[in-house]
């Protein structure tokens, strides 16, 4: 164990006595955590109580650093594991919870809790409907468009930025992959294919460096291609029937 990490692991334990003393464990996570972070990075600690009314998040800085702790029961703690991370295909929760170091020591408790958070990972987020698919083709569709003829270089940036997330999520979601966000994209993509996110990534580049859109949107079409490519003819969605004021 490093020197940074056995001094996050003294601050973790700190913060547990000093602020959360009733919890029964401490989940340090996040990009410091795995050797990635920055100096602007955060703590990312998951506190566990034995119940809670509700989950909550607290925000603080503690010996310089900025600290964000996600408070929750285990019941909590599943519902959202199961009603919100995972229908959103972001699994941010499950992966803190079954990569943290448990603080002040691993027990019955935590170990049960990572058993649950591996599992959540190990099933995977739920399938993409063919609504999904379309109305995910629809949107990278219409943003590809505005790629091909921009009226000006501010709106090639800002459509880039959004067809960023976007594809990333695509090429995820439609392969039945959890998802990622952020700046979480490139690290995702290369654990999963690292030929592909090179070239991802490249062809995003090339758009910001010098407002060269080709690539992307080669990029785009590839992605799309197992999916029926990209999609506007025909494409129709439907408002909830709820929708309406009587």
């Amino acid at each position: 164990m490093n020197a940074m990490l056995k001094d996050l692991i003294r601050v973790t334990t700190e913060i547990y006595s000093r602020r959360y003393s009733q919890a029964k464990a401490i989940f340090l996570a996040g990009s410091i955590v795995r050797g990635e972070g920055t100096s602007t990075s955060d703590l990312d600690l998951v506190v566990l109580f034995d119940h809670l009314p509700c989950a909550y998040r607290d925000s603080f800085f503690y010996e310089g650093w900025p600290i964000e702790a996600f408070v929750h029961g285990p019941q909590t703690l599943e519902y959202f594991f199961r009603e919100v991370d995972r229908p959103s295909g972001f699994p941010a929760l499950p992966a803190m919870v079954a990569e943290g170091i448990e603080v002040p020591t691993a027990n019955e408790f935590t170990d049960s809790l990572k058993q649950l958070a591996n599992s959540i990972l190990n099933e995977g987020p739920p399938k993409w409907s063919e609504k999904d698919l379309d109305s995910s083709r629809y949107e990278i569709t219409d943003l590809v468009n505005d790629l091909r003829d921009p009226r000006s270089t501010q709106e090639m940036h800002a459509t880039a930025m959004l067809l960023y997330p976007a594809l990333a999520n695509h090429y995820f979601r439609s392969r039945n992959m959890w998802s990622a966000e952020g700046k979480a994209i490139p690290r995702r993509l290369h654990a999963v294919n690292s030929s592909f996110a090179k070239r991802f990534l490249d062809s995003f580049e090339s758009i910001f460096s010098n407002n060269c859109t080709e690539n992307a949107i080669a990029i785009a079409a590839e992605v799309l291609e197992t999916d029926g490519g990209f999609l506007f003819e025909g494409h129709r969605r439907e408002a909830p029937k709820s929708w309406r004021i009587e």
